[in-house]
């Protein structure tokens, strides 16, 4: 599946972004507007920040797997 056809489905949810120049980042996607990609990305201590990215930088968005260990860690 194309990934902006997976957009509609992942709306709010955490993300990885693989890009086409090889790098990678993760964040929770809060949209689009006029041809780019809306994540708000963890910078450091308290701090988020709204990114943006072209449409043509991105090769291929998913969804974060749940996670395996359901049990308590103590």
């Amino acid at each position: 599946m194309p990934w902006q056809n997976k957009i509609r489905y992942l709306l709010g949810q955490p993300i990885g972004i693989s890009l086409a120049n090889g790098q990678g980042t993760s964040g929770v996607l809060c949209g689009t507007a006029q041809g780019k990609l809306l994540v708000i990305e963890y910078l450091y201590q308290s701090q988020f920040a709204l990114k943006q990215y072209e449409f043509h930088m991105i090769q291929d968005i998913n969804g974060f797997p749940p996670c395996q260990n359901q049990q308590p860690l103590y």
